[in-house]
């Protein structure tokens, strides 16, 4: 998938909602699709940081909670496969990327980076997505939650996608907005950028990253500091 033969540089992995995208209104938009039909208050695009960020099953919990209304597992099952469904004809109608992506996405690619993409997105969405934002090619790998036998924050998600963009599990670097891609690095015992601009209902200077940014303008800087010696503790 990626357009050139990359050096030794450290893996880049990002994290695609409130990473790399601005997804929240199509994904709240379709969660509110839902709450119309189940007859619960719709939630506001203003209240993506409570409810965006740790995958669709969580958000859709998160959305009904908001509204009154607990689910049943079997409830939420049903309503998770209707999403995706849904989702599927809805992914890139008001999501863009966020300012400065493609060029901090230039910058790495032209110093020797390779890319890649770990996300609690479905693969199938993930890749349809960065494909209509013109991206998909940037990267190595596209890794969503249902790529593995795990999903963040077990870093064998991370680690995985590494292994699969090609790269060293040892030698990669997290890019994320929330406190699952800060704990997932860390377990991986890799360092991890944090974003301010993403879904997280905790500031990610409380969650500890190594490095945070509040605009992708710093994000190649970033990455060349954190680059010299990384190496995890995975065998």
């Amino acid at each position: 998938m990626a357009r050139h033969i990359l050096n030794d540089r450290a893996t880049v992995v990002f994290d695609l909602d409130g990473t790399l995208a601005d997804t929240a209104a199509d994904l709240i938009e379709t969660m509110n699709v839902l709450m119309v039909r189940e007859g619960v208050a719709t939630v506001p695009v203003e209240r993506a940081r409570d409810v965006v960020g740790a995958g669709a099953r969580a958000m859709i919990q998160r959305g009904f909670a908001l509204g009154g209304r607990d689910l049943a597992t079997d409830k939420l099952d049903r309503l998770f496969v209707d999403f995706l469904d849904h989702y599927a004809e809805h992914l890139a109608v008001k999501t863009r990327l966020f300012p400065g992506v493609l060029e901090s996405l230039d910058r790495l690619e032209a110093a020797g980076h390779r890319l890649a993409v770990c996300t609690n997105k479905v693969e199938l969405h993930s890749i349809a997505l960065l494909r209509a934002l013109g991206v998909a090619d940037r990267f190595a790998a596209i890794c969503g939650r249902d790529s593995f036998a795990y999903s963040k924050p077990d870093p064998r998600h991370l680690t995985l996608t590494v292994e699969r963009a090609g790269g060293d599990p040892r030698r990669a670097i997290m890019v994320g907005d929330s406190r699952t891609d800060i704990d997932t690095a860390r377990a991986a015992g890799l360092p991890a950028v944090a974003v301010t601009f993403g879904y997280t209902d905790t500031p990610v200077s409380e969650l500890g990253p190594d490095v945070i940014i509040d605009h992708y303008d710093a994000l190649f800087d970033a990455v060349a500091a954190l680059d010299h010696g990384v190496t995890s503790a995975v065998a």
